[in-house]
């Protein structure tokens, strides 16, 4: 019994270890997004060498890093009940279901599958994958709005056909009155 709470207390301190340092999960999914814009600074520095191309992290909105917070300090009071063994539905004078049962018996396995499942919610809401172009402060491309990715095909007939406008714009003879 010593054993089972020693171990359990390693888990709880190697779920706070975690979820403080983020998800490994969501460490790729940066990564990868990060290679795509990359992929696409290149072409696109290619094609138009005077271009200017910053990139940011966008946050994802109030609500959703609500929560997320929320959802990450309840997965900590779950882990803690189950390590306790305290029975939070007797509380509310209710037969404890099945999976509390089973959670009870397999304590380990289920601080595991709260943890999991928990920190892979957070990184869905906490992920926007925001792919947003501008030309000259213009929006010209949202993946927030759109909700995909431009293909490169797509991204430089945009900005092929909004260089053209800006500069037929900029050489149209201007009239004072």
């Amino acid at each position: 019994m010593k054993l089972l709470r020693l171990s359990l207390l390693i888990l709880v301190f190697f779920s706070l270890l975690c979820s403080t340092s983020g998800d490994s999960s969501g460490i790729k999914r940066m990564k990868m997004q990060f290679r795509v814009f990359e992929e696409y600074t290149q072409a696109l520095y290619q094609r138009y060498p005077d271009i200017r191309i910053e990139g940011e992290n966008y946050l994802p909105i109030p609500m959703y890093r609500h929560v997320a917070s929320f959802l990450s300090m309840f997965k900590l009071l779950v882990i803690g009940v189950i390590i306790i063994g305290k029975d939070p539905f007797a509380l509310f004078g209710m037969q404890p279901p099945g999976f509390w049962e089973w959670g009870q018996g397999n304590k380990i396995y289920a601080c595991m599958m709260v943890f999991f499942f928990s920190n892979m919610i957070e990184n869905q809401l906490l992920s926007t994958g925001a792919f947003e172009i501008t030309l000259n402060d213009v929006p010209v491309w949202s993946k927030l709005e759109s909700g995909h990715l431009p293909s490169m095909q797509q991204l430089v007939q945009i900005l092929d056909n909004e260089m053209k406008m800006n500069v037929h714009m900029n050489s149209r003879p201007h009239h004072h009155s």
